[in-house]
């Protein structure tokens, strides 16, 4: 079912369309001189009664704002036009939001595709664009909607690590801006039948359970110790190897690959070393100690 548009006429117009025939039917029961009402009389109450009547077709339509009209339980479309409206006295009319909205989920606790457990939210910023859809076509469009966004998200959870072991693989901590689009996807392909619109959806809150938050913390931290030696050993390697080369071309001083082992040796535990290095002084020759 898509939306149409409903029948619905300027408002102000009718309203003085009303009044006249309200002071027409006033102005014959005016006139009705004898006890008995008579044709003009019968006339009168007629036009107000008809009056009466028609202002039931009256009604508001704020901006962003749709009216759902029904006759007899049929769908007889939509109202957007904003301000005072008339239409059949006999339709029904549902008022519904076309604003942006927006929710944060509750934290949902899940396993990602590692199967670690996480904790995980999101705020999904999201409007109707179909008034027919998200009122005929699901019971409660707005729970349809939170109930929805936290499948999806579960969902999103289950397909992607924490944490990337593989730079090449997207991960939900490293990788948001991909993430981010997926779930809106994701939620969009759910709630299309609700005729509403995701505009944006965002991880606010991710982290590791409690049960393993700590033993999560401790490998991310030897992670980064890992990873800063690895940068201080290949730093380390190459200045090494510009110092023996300088020493070479600038001729300062001939060493055999003994001494070329003991040298790199020494300036590695200098340069890789965690706590300051003691020179020490070679007072003696070269080979003698």
């Amino acid at each position: 079912m898509n939306e149409r548009q409903g029948f619905s006429v300027a408002g102000i117009p009718t309203i003085v369309v009303c009044l006249l025939l309200a002071l027409a039917g006033a102005a014959l029961l005016l006139g009705v001189a004898t006890g008995q009402l008579g044709r003009d009389g019968l006339l009168g109450i007629g036009l107000e009664v008809i009056v009466a009547f028609t202002l039931k077709g009256f009604f508001q339509v704020a901006p962003n704002e749709g009216q759902v009209l029904q006759l007899f339980g049929k769908y007889a479309g939509t109202v957007r036009q904003e301000g005072l409206r008339w239409t059949n006295p006999f339709y029904t009319r549902r008022r519904v939001s076309l604003r942006v909205r927006n929710f944060e989920s509750s934290k949902l606790k899940v396993n990602d595709s590692d199967g670690n457990p996480i904790e995980i939210a999101a705020i999904v910023v999201w409007q109707v664009v179909d008034t027919a859809e998200a009122v005929f076509c699901v019971d409660d469009y707005e729970n349809f909607a939170q109930i929805q966004s936290e499948s999806a998200l579960r969902q999103i959870a289950q397909n992607y690590p924490y944490d990337a072991h593989d730079n090449g693989k997207p991960s939900l901590r490293s990788h948001g801006e991909v993430i981010n689009n997926h779930l809106r996807d994701e939620i969009q392909a759910r709630l299309d039948k609700a005729g509403v619109q995701v505009i944006e959806a965002r991880i606010s809150h991710l982290a590791y359970a409690q049960e393993i938050a700590q033993a999560m913390l401790q490998r991310q931290q030897a992670n980064a110790i890992v990873a800063a030696r690895e940068r201080i050993v290949e730093g380390a390697v190459g200045m090494v190897a510009m110092a023996l080369d300088k020493l070479r071309l600038q001729g300062v001083v001939e060493l055999d690959e003994e001494r070329k082992a003991a040298m790199v040796s020494n300036l590695l535990v200098v340069l890789c070393g965690d706590r300051a290095t003691q020179p020490v002084v070679n007072a003696g020759t070269l080979y003698g100690g």
